[in-house]
């Protein structure tokens, strides 16, 4: 059965990442359309580093941070990068390129949520963001639609997304709040869903692909600190996310995280999250 093969990375710095050997991974990696975060650069540096790349780019509103793309073997047919309230700067955070399954529409989507702090403005954008993604996933997932969104969401679901998830309790990346909301878009849709916080809701039904292909196992993680030994010793966060439709969800053949081989072989502080979806 033929499949379309989404890969999802964030590459803290595309020139970074090119150096260091992102180009060879492609070579071998059989990717149709790459959504990637973190791009911190312009479309110049996009186009050295993905030569023959159909390419639709968001840049951040600060030189050197953020900024969100994909890039496709085929041209994106439509593109859109507006996101939340008028009075919320989601620049270089959110962009949705449509694409064919098949015969089918598919709207893929790359996003990078802010890491936050906890109790401070930071992670008040971090809400906002939440919230708006709420928002427009609903309106994705209408009509029984094929849709994605992919990225570094910054939120470790559960306790089995975070290595070392007690002594994280109180900090941004895994707030019960934070928690709740993934509780909702998870959650069955049109049930009332109580989230890990207490509060409640109602569910979306999207699907988490990677926590439903490999089931109740920690991990696999997607980042790991760059402190200390946390990549050798697997001490990591499963952060970046394929979030599919239900009707999406049923055509996955395939899902797996390209950790590397060793701490000297990465490109990224991050590992890309590779599904395929069959038509």
């Amino acid at each position: 059965m033929p499949h379309l093969r989404v890969a999802s990375v964030n590459v803290n710095g595309i020139r970074a990442a090119a150096r260091n050997g992102m180009s060879g991974w492609l070579d071998t990696a059989g990717v149709d359309i790459l959504t990637l975060q973190e791009v911190r650069g312009q479309d110049e540096h996009l186009e050295a580093a993905l030569p023959g790349w159909s390419i639709i780019h968001d840049e951040g509103a600060a030189k050197g941070r953020a900024g969100v793309a994909i890039a496709s073997r085929t041209p994106v047919l439509s593109s859109r990068t507006a996101f939340g309230a008028e009075d919320f700067d989601s620049k270089g955070r959110w962009i949705e390129g449509d694409f064919l399954l098949g015969d089918r529409p598919l709207t893929v989507v790359s996003a990078y949520v802010h890491t936050g702090e906890a109790d401070t403005p930071k992670q008040d954008e971090k809400w906002k963001f939440l919230e708006a993604l709420g928002t427009r996933t609903t309106e994705l997932g209408s009509n029984n639609a094929l849709a994605l969104v992919t990225g570094d969401l910054n939120v470790g679901h559960r306790e089995l997304d975070i290595k070392n998830w007690r002594g994280n309790r109180k900090k941004s990346g895994f707030l019960p709040r934070e928690r709740a909301y993934f509780d909702r878009f998870l959650g069955e849709a049109g049930a009332e869903v109580t989230g890990v916080d207490g509060s409640a809701g109602t569910g979306l039904g999207w699907v988490d692909v990677g926590r439903r292909f490999h089931g109740e196992v920690d991990g696999p993680y997607t980042w790991w600190s760059v402190r200390g030994q946390a990549f050798d010793n697997d001490t990591g966060w499963r952060i970046d996310y394929h979030l599919a439709t239900p009707a999406l969800a049923e055509r996955v053949a395939d899902y797996r995280v390209a950790r590397a081989a060793s701490y000297a072989e990465r490109w990224s502080d991050h590992a890309p999250v590779i599904v395929d979806y069959s038509y």
